[in-house]
């Protein structure tokens, strides 16, 4: 049997391959390296600045901190709208295992949470991080506080948080002529800057609040702080503070609004007082009105539909936005207008059986004198409120000319007072009866407008602007309420009102034959002796009553058989002293009855209370 031959292993031959192997795999790792290399001495040379960049905006934020609102001050210094520290309840949903339960047991705590409270705080929630404070409620009292404060132990990840908020301490006094804060939403978001607005939670929603919001608001500041990997801020590195928003000085006197509501307490309307030679608003009531603090915090859906359904309408801005007959008030300035077209003289009489016919024309239209006034000249009609009168001088002049010269006392204009929302209310035309109702225009409508109604409706703010303008002689100003703004230390006033066009071309001595017949409504045998009879002062004004119903032509007025919302408004512009007229007002009252009646009175001591308080304040200053 042959044996098989084994072969014999060449050791220098496997020597030589395992080397090169080795030398190959060794200039591969050496390529790799050096590739490793290159791109470390990239990255650390020529990306280091882009690279530390990156770096620093994973560990370094900045974060906006808000600016302190502007406060808001009235005439006298008095603080109308400032910022407090308001406590509320706040959650860490990170630190908390159990939501749900937690806030069950917070409500047993704190009966003042509710479910519309959680349903809120979930909503802003799930928007947000979880390591982020979130509020629960906001407003909490003394009492509140304590309460939780025994509790704490039992919550972690929930605590009291002190922020600061806008507060009115006016409360409802001021609400229709500060407007107020609110949370901002998105509508809000299209009209602002949002980089100012990234620490801000609060913005003015309606009122001075919204018209003043760029100077009352500030400018934002940062800081940069070092955070963890899941954001958590670690230490402040960098500050810049913000930039308070501006203060404002108003032409308001707190102690006269207060007087106002006072006297429109229970009733619905509005009273506007100013000056007439700068037109500075000294007081602007529309009533019933609200509180605005829960606005601030967040009110209710409960509370909130409890005013916009209520039949007073306290959340409606009667003063900027009520439109109302003028009624009776406007015979003054359509009478200066009747004196200057020469369609009157200051003796021309007509004789007043009760009411006014046009020929051939079935229809009467009544005076409020059911036996008339007999002969009447001018000053007699405005003293006595002759309706007939004023009939007649409407048809003479035709509605072309009336619309004309009385848009020039601002009717149908905005005053364009710093508040904003105001509606420009309708001082009717030819031409706007055509554009709107597609309709010509009548004879008998020009006779109605002749006594402030028909088409013809007004603001009280215009009604005012308007007295404004018979008080001080013929001129119109432009309607204000700031007076002094800029840094708390450094308050600049605000340029003077600047005077509108005067009114229509008129004489000094038909604007004194006028403005006489407005003194005689206040003096004996006028329709407002009753109430000015005792006053000691001179004054001019004017009633107005406004029929809100139709009565038949054989029918009589009879309040006590027409429901309330459908009786006659009651309204009256005055101005005092006569001589140097310090303030004119116009008071509107919704469903009131006669003007002299019941809103003269009002009239006359709002007069009475800011004429006093003027003298105090001249003794006060004399007495330095």
């Amino acid at each position: 049997m042959m044996m098989r031959r084994q072969n014999i292993k060449d050791h220098i031959q496997e020597t030589n391959l395992f080397n090169s192997r080795i030398l190959a795999v060794s200039i591969i790792v050496f390529i790799l390296l050096m590739v490793l290399v290159g791109r470390m001495l990239y990255l650390q040379i020529n990306q280091h600045h882009n690279l530390q960049t990156l770096s620093n905006q994973n560990r370094i934020k900045v974060t906006p901190i808000a600016p302190n609102r502007g406060l808001i001050y009235d005439r006298n210094g008095t603080i109308l709208a400032e910022n407090r520290l308001v406590f509320s309840l706040e959650l860490i949903p990170e630190k908390i295992k159990n939501l749900d339960e937690i806030l069950v047991q917070l409500k047993a705590v704190l009966p003042v949470i509710t479910d519309e409270h959680i349903e809120r705080f979930h909503k802003i929630r799930r928007a947000r991080r979880e390591f982020i404070s979130t509020i629960l409620i906001s407003g909490l009292t003394e009492n509140d506080r304590a309460l939780f404060s025994v509790n704490q132990y039992r919550f972690p990840g929930v605590s009291i948080e002190a922020r600061s908020t806008r507060y009115y301490p006016f409360g409802e006094v001021m609400v229709h002529s500060l407007g107020y804060v609110g949370r901002i939403n998105e509508r809000d978001l299209l009209r602002i800057d949002q980089n100012n607005y990234l620490a801000t939670r609060h913005i003015g929603k309606v009122g001075l609040e919204k018209f003043y919001e760029t100077r009352l608001h500030g400018t934002i500041g940062y800081q940069e702080v070092e955070t963890d990997v899941r954001g958590r801020v670690l230490r402040v590195l960098n500050q810049q503070p913000p930039v308070p928003g501006e203060d404002i000085k108003l032409s308001l006197d707190s102690l006269l609004q207060l007087e106002v509501s006072r006297l429109m307490k229970g009733k619905r309307g509005a009273v506007i007082a100013l000056v007439p030679n700068t037109g500075a608003i000294l007081a602007l009531v529309s009533a019933p009105a609200y509180d605005p603090n829960p606005f601030v915090t967040g009110i209710s859906s409960k509370a909130y539909s409890a005013l916009l359904n209520s039949e007073d309408r306290p959340l409606f801005n009667r003063a900027l936005r009520g439109q109302y007959s003028p009624g009776s008030t406007i015979k003054p300035m359509l009478g200066l207008l009747a004196l200057e077209d020469g369609v009157i003289g200051p003796s021309t009489r007509i004789w007043d059986n009760g009411y006014y016919q046009l020929e051939d024309k079935e229809r009467r239209y009544r005076d409020w004198k059911k036996e008339g006034h007999g002969w009447v000249n001018l000053t007699r009609a405005i003293i006595h409120s002759c309706d007939t009168f004023f009939y007649e001088v409407a048809l003479k002049l035709g509605i072309d000319k009336i619309s004309d010269a009385m848009s020039t006392f601002g009717f149908g204009e905005l005053t364009d007072i710093d508040m904003g929302e105001e509606v420009p209310a309708l001082m009717p035309s030819r031409g706007w009866k055509i554009a709107d109702r597609n309709q010509p225009w009548y004879p008998g409508e020009t006779i109605i407008i002749g006594i402030g109604q028909g088409y013809w409706n007004t603001t009280p703010l215009q009604l005012a602007s308007a007295t404004a303008v018979m008080a001080n002689g013929g001129h119109r100003y432009k309607l204000s309420l700031a007076k002094e703004i800029g840094p708390r230390d450094n308050m600049v006033q605000v340029s003077e009102n600047p005077v509108e066009q005067p009114i229509f071309k008129f004489t000094e001595k038909n604007m004194n034959l006028v403005r006489n017949a407005m003194r005689g409504v206040n003096a004996p045998g006028g329709t407002a002796y009753s109430a000015f009879k005792t006053a000691p002062f001179s004054s001019g004004g004017k009633s107005g009553t406004v029929q809100l119903t139709t009565i038949a032509q054989d029918e009589e007025y009879d309040e006590t058989k027409i429901a309330e919302k459908h009786r006659d408004n009651a309204l009256f512009i005055a101005f005092a002293p006569f001589n140097e007229p310090k303030i004119a007002v116009a008071v509107v009252i919704e469903n009131a009855g006669g003007g002299s009646t019941n809103a003269a009175p009002i009239a006359r001591k709002v007069m009475e209370y800011y004429i006093n308080l003027e003298n105090k304040n001249n003794v006060a200053i004399n007495s330095k």
